[in-house]
């Protein structure tokens, strides 16, 4: 089993009365990757901040590789990387200038330096604007920079905060990719999300925040299984349509959730085999021309909507 790298225990952040983030707890260990998820206010900004030192706290603590941030902050800065939500960087820079210029403080000698900026500008898709001034760069652009000064030094832990914001569909496809390639190096990575479709392909970890507290927290299985244990979701395909299928479906029981569209239906019901079975063989009986049905996968938009909180960024 690989080490604990990230390790937040009863985090508590206080502003006056108001309270943002409330008793967090999770650990992470090489190979993690953790999705958090939440509405505006529930503490995701705050909670990353804090893990990095860049947040005061009001209780609890934050290690990283043992160190704890407030104690030790020169040996947590060797060992993590964080990409806020908004990056700042040098505007009258280059790219190739700035990036340089990260390495510089980080004490990295300049072959290797100049060897892990070339890896890294290829690898995010700005080779082409290494000489380009970093005011003249687009948000998504700036924000794939951003993503290379972090991963620069090779941190062990990595902290995003909506990194994939500014990004094209064909950005956010390789910026998957990427992040997959993070876990399978074995770094803990963290990222702040509300694109959730994305988080499912990468994400090994799921937590989803509610006022500064954790209302689910697991793995992405867990999280999304936790949907309903009992009941999951139907797609039903019909042969044709046909204008009365809502009362046939209706007749079968009273209690049957379904919505139609078309020749598409989608339904809840008992996720037990045998009772699936049975509901479609009376299907079959009332006349109803099924072509298609199967169970649909629970996945974390469910997950997200059963939470009960309103909406997600």
């Amino acid at each position: 089993m690989s080490e604990t790298l990230l390790t937040i225990e009863d985090l508590r952040v206080q502003y006056g009365r108001f309270v943002a983030v409330d008793g967090l707890s999770f650990e992470m260990r090489g190979g993690d990757l953790l999705g958090m998820i939440g509405p505006n206010g529930a503490g995701k900004t705050t909670t990353l901040r804090a893990a990095c030192g860049l947040q005061p706290i009001t209780a609890g603590s934050v290690r990283v590789m043992g160190y704890d941030v407030f104690k030790h902050p020169t040996e947590v800065g060797q060992h993590l990387g964080f990409t806020p939500d908004e990056p700042a960087a040098y505007e009258t820079l280059t790219v190739t200038e700035f990036l340089d210029f990260i390495g510089d403080c980080y004490g990295l000698p300049p072959s290797a330096c100049a060897e892990r900026i070339d890896h890294w500008l290829a690898a995010l898709w700005l080779t082409e604007k290494r000489a380009s001034k970093v005011r003249s760069l687009s948000r998504g652009m700036r924000q794939r920079l951003a993503v290379a000064r972090t991963l620069l030094p090779d941190p062990h832990v990595v902290l995003m905060d909506e990194p994939a914001a500014g990004l094209d569909p064909g950005g956010r496809v390789q910026f998957r990719q990427l992040l997959a390639s993070l876990r399978d190096q074995g770094k803990a990575v963290v990222v702040s999300s509300h694109i959730l479709a994305d988080l499912a392909e990468y994400c090994t970890h799921v937590l989803i925040m509610e006022r500064g507290r954790a209302i689910r927290y697991g793995t992405v299985d867990q999280v999304a299984g936790a949907a309903s244990h009992e009941h999951c979701r139907y797609r039903l395909v019909l042969a044709h349509t046909t204008g009365d299928v809502a009362n046939r479906l209706e007749s079968l029981d009273e209690g049957l959730q379904f919505a139609v569209a078309g020749d598409v239906i989608t339904l809840e019901y008992e996720r037990e085999r045998a009772a699936a079975a049975d509901l479609l063989a009376r299907m079959i009986t009332a006349g109803i021309p099924v072509a298609e049905f199967r169970p649909l996968e629970p996945d974390l938009e469910e997950a997200y909507l059963r939470s009960g909180i309103g909406q997600v960024d």
